[in-house]
């Protein structure tokens, strides 16, 4: 390979690290992003039964980048949500007419959505993929960050954007330390298929052992109805679920969800994933960046993960392109400071408030169950504390970055 030449250089291929290609794309850059994975393969990606759920100002911002109208399929809208704690008869019921005529946000498979991001990025001619290709090292200093790649080939650009995951070798290599806490539960995740549609409504029961979601997906071709099924128990719990036939552990999903949904069948592979928060104490350092999952892991109790970031990307994005704009060097330290404080206090704001969440709801204390209760009828009752818990969810408050902002008010 020959040596390349760019102004961003991105270390991974998935969800965000495309993301971050097309968003800093989009503010005139060239880019290159590296991938161990062969983009036929990103492309091609079929239904695997794992999902994300997308936010309305994160729709905003996919629509502006050519994602949306690439995908293969399109997204289940969530247009209520209705939670539940353990076996209590209160729910609480955000109906997304409360807060206006969007969804309250969208589901979308996971393989989808990295078909779309894909084609998205083929369009673009100032973006090159890499792949199947591993870097090295990275080598920085105050001009310029260079990765050396297995291969021997070189990539130089101005600053370089760590994309690659929770474990983020990129991350662990600049010396960045992190912040980790298990939860000591595991999240099983699958397709499933049912009786009675669901209405586009998403149902989250908070449990014990941790968090119950049902959460929306399009009929099948044959108009099977099937939602994803995001059940967070203790590991070794879990661990058993994982063990059980199709007919045992469709049981056990009807014993803990109920039958609001009529008769539960779980659909293809079932997948297992440990629990935690990660957090990065600086998601900066010399000519580098974290965003994503590098930066920051949360539980998905909320179903903000890929949202937040996704902000991370539309807030640097900002960054790059004001910073440019009146001459600076979009790579030096005080630009990336700026990106880093944006960054900070929302991240911080949603690692307390799922911890808490979680914390709060993944236990078995009487007192604290009627407190809980007590806490759902009240917001159940309270219009504008329920649509400012709408809003927020719906990610369409606080300073959005301009590629998440409402064109109808812009």
């Amino acid at each position: 390979m020959k040596d390349i030449l760019c102004d961003a250089l991105i270390i991974g291929g998935g969800l965000s690290g495309i993301s971050t290609a097309l968003a800093l794309d989009a503010t005139g850059l060239s880019v290159t992003v590296i991938d161990r994975v062969p983009v036929e393969t990103h492309v091609a990606a079929g239904h695997d039964g794992r999902t994300t759920a997308i936010s309305q100002s994160s729709k905003r911002m996919l629509v502006r980048l050519g994602v949306w109208g690439a995908l293969p399929e399109a997204p289940c809208a969530i247009e209520d949500i209705r939670v539940r704690e353990g076996g209590s008869p209160l729910f609480l019921q955000f109906d997304h007419e409360d807060a206006g005529p969007d969804p309250m946000g969208f589901i979308l498979d996971n393989g989808a959505l990295k078909a779309g991001l894909y084609r998205a990025a083929a369009s673009r001619p100032g973006i090159r993929i890499v792949s199947p290709a591993s870097v090295e090292r990275l080598e920085r200093n105050g001009e310029t960050a260079t990765a050396i790649l297995a291969d021997g080939g070189r990539i130089t650009a101005r600053l370089a954007v760590a994309a690659d995951g929770r474990a983020s070798p990129t991350r662990r290599a600049a010396g960045l330390r992190t912040t980790e806490l298990s939860y000591g539960q595991t999240a099983i995740t699958c397709t499933v298929t049912h009786e009675q549609p669901h209405e586009h409504v998403a149902f989250e029961h908070f449990r014990p052992a941790g968090p119950f979601a049902m959460l929306p997906l399009n009929d099948a071709a044959d108009g099977t109805h099937q939602s994803c099924l995001v059940w967070s128990e203790r590991t070794d719990a879990a661990n058993a679920l994982m063990k059980l036939n199709d007919d045992e552990f469709d049981q056990e999903m009807l014993t803990a969800f109920g039958e609001t949904l009529g008769r539960l069948h779980v659909a293809g592979r079932r997948w297992a994933y440990p629990l935690g928060l990660i957090h990065a104490e600086r998601y900066i350092d010399q000519r580098l960046v974290l965003v994503g999952d590098a930066a920051h892991g949360i539980h998905p109790i909320a179903g903000q993960g890929f949202n937040l970031g996704l902000r991370d990307i539309a807030a640097l994005a900002d960054t790059i392109e004001d910073a440019r704009r009146i001459g600076l060097d979009f790579g030096s330290a005080p630009v990336l400071e700026k990106y880093q404080r944006w960054r900070r206090f929302d991240v911080m704001t949603m690692i307390a408030a799922t911890d808490g969440l979680n914390r709060l709801f993944s236990n078995d204390s009487a007192g604290i169950r009627l407190l809980r209760d007590a806490g759902l009828g009240l917001v159940q009752r309270i219009g504008p504390l329920k649509r400012a818990f709408m809003r927020g969810a719906m990610g369409t408050v606080g300073t959005l970055p301009r590629l998440m902002q409402d064109p109808a008010r812009h």
